[in-house]
């Protein structure tokens, strides 16, 4: 009588690596994407901040804070966000006077990518923004598409 052989062939376990290979094949981008789609959150929750500080520093100055300076210097001088970087330090983040030219009328505020950051490899939005409107943009325009996916 001969033995039963107990285990498995190798024409088994490659099938297995393969269908391995083909889950983390497709689930690792869709991972990624997740990540930087969720690292935006990052961005606008520092430029909701900074639109809600400049509300502030109007009513006690009569004018939008537009310098790296006033950005990050504490209130009531500034906006307090110190060393100008997004709470996880995703983002770069600038304020500047609007397309007015004037400080006591308009305010952009942008958060950008900080090329060293794990957000670095989101090439769908670099950038982000908002004015003293509470218009929001994204990569440097206010395409409601671009827009709405950025932000969301």
């Amino acid at each position: 009588m001969s033995a039963q052989q107990k285990g498995f062939t190798l024409i088994e376990l490659m099938i297995v690596v393969l269908v391995m290979s083909l889950v983390l094949g497709l689930s690792i981008p869709s991972y990624r994407n997740y990540t930087l789609r969720a690292g935006r959150t990052d961005a606008s929750n520092a430029l909701l901040r900074i639109a809600a500080a400049q509300e502030r520093f109007y009513l006690a100055r009569g004018q939008y804070a537009t310098s790296a300076a006033e950005l990050t210097a504490a209130p009531p001088n500034g906006l307090g966000f110190t060393g100008g970087e997004s709470d996880r330090g995703y983002y770069d983040l600038t304020v500047a006077v609007g397309p007015s030219g004037q400080a006591a009328v308009d305010f952009t505020a942008t958060a950008t990518v900080d090329a060293t950051s794990n957000q670095k490899d989101d090439t769908d939005c670099t950038s982000l923004s908002i004015n003293q409107s509470g218009r929001r943009g994204a990569n440097g325009v206010y395409v409601p598409a671009t827009v709405e996916k950025c932000w969301r």
